[in-house]
């Protein structure tokens, strides 16, 4: 099978190796769509680890190839979707279905093959947990390769409480700013957007941002105040690993206001923060990573509902240019790359 290995920072190879076979308690996936992450990125720039030798790719849909023994509930020709952690299943986190958060997790793209290859070996844990999901009918596989980071999103937004007239200040209109931007707006909420590209912006206006901002040329904090009758947003996400981005989020809220820190930032990033406007202004700064089992399996069910989501992949590449999509992302071209298989 062609398969992308990470070899190390700056070092990605489209190789040929063996098709794995499932053994028992497993389960191989013949890959239809393979979505590339930021968190992918940040591996290749090596700002975030991954294991030398990997086959990257966390956000997996594909059609089941191969049922090792004593597999119940699934079979050959199934399309699916995954929710890449593996978990030990018995932590106190995981005990109330927080596998998310489990101290012994591992992720495929990271730890353990992932989905740039044409087949997967879906592990035994994975398999057992339940973090195999077959698809509603009519549901394709681009739109659930959108599983993952679509449910990463409803993790983040749920942790801060948005819903129905919630007034959201999105930090950040890359690709994840822009999931953020649909699914708050089908729960409800009215959105805000900060980015300093002018083409994100449009996607943002374009995807029902009511207004879009650039913080390079305008005050970021004096604009979204001026929008909301003096008070500041509900809730900032922060979507953008940059230091600034993340301080600037506290003078936009309102008193008793949230600020979700969805980015990963580099090692070693250092936040000049002034406690006293926490303190004073009872501001709750959070941060949320990745989603819990019951998350994915609501996403999956809204993802029928969210064909704008279809919008933010604006690249697509074969297995042979894959690493071109990682190109495409740190030149900033586009928006959302993937890899898609015959």
């Amino acid at each position: 099978m062609r398969a992308c290995v990470f070899n190390g920072p700056g070092d990605l190879a489209v190789v040929d190796l063996p098709a794995p076979e499932p053994g028992p308690g497993q389960v191989l996936l013949r890959t239809g769509t393979t979505g590339l992450c930021h968190s992918d990125v940040r591996v290749y720039k090596g700002e975030k680890y991954a294991r030398a030798g990997v086959i990257p790719g966390h956000e997996i849909s594909g059609v089941i190839a191969a049922v090792g023994d004593g597999v119940p509930g699934l079979e050959s020709g199934q399309p699916v979707a995954l929710c890449p952690i593996i978990a030990c299943g018995a932590c106190e986190f995981c005990r109330v279905g927080k596998r998310n958060r489990c101290p012994q997790r591992v992720t495929l793209g990271y730890d353990e093959n992932g989905g740039l290859a044409e087949y997967v070996l879906i592990p035994a844990p994975i398999v057992r947990l339940g973090h195999v999901f077959p698809l509603p009918a009519g549901l394709a596989l681009d739109q659930a390769s959108l599983l993952e980071p679509t449910a990463c999103v409803l993790n983040s937004l749920e942790l801060l409480g948005v819903g129905a007239g919630t007034t959201l200040l999105l930090i950040g209109a890359g690709p994840m700013g822009l999931l953020h931007l649909v699914l708050a707006r089908r729960l409800g909420a009215v959105v805000i957007a900060s980015e300093p590209e002018e083409g994100r912006r449009a996607w943002a206006r374009k995807l029902g941002a009511i207004e879009t901002i650039d913080p390079t040329s305008q005050d970021l904090a004096a604009k979204v105040k001026d929008l909301t009758d003096g008070n500041g947003a509900d809730v900032a996400v922060v979507t953008a690993g940059i230091a600034p981005a993340a301080a600037s989020a506290l003078a936009a809220v309102r008193r008793q206001g949230y600020i979700g820190l969805f980015a990963g930032f580099p090692p070693q990033t250092i936040v000049n923060l002034d406690p006293n406007v926490i303190h004073y202004n009872e501001l709750v700064l959070t941060g949320s990573q990745n989603a819990t089992i019951d998350q994915y399996r609501r996403t999956l069910e809204l993802l029928p509902t969210l064909p704008d989501l279809r919008q933010i992949v604006t690249h697509s590449f074969a297995i042979e240019d894959a690493p071109r999509a990682y190109e495409t992302r740190l030149e900033h071209e586009g928006l959302k790359s993937e890899v898609v298989f015959a």
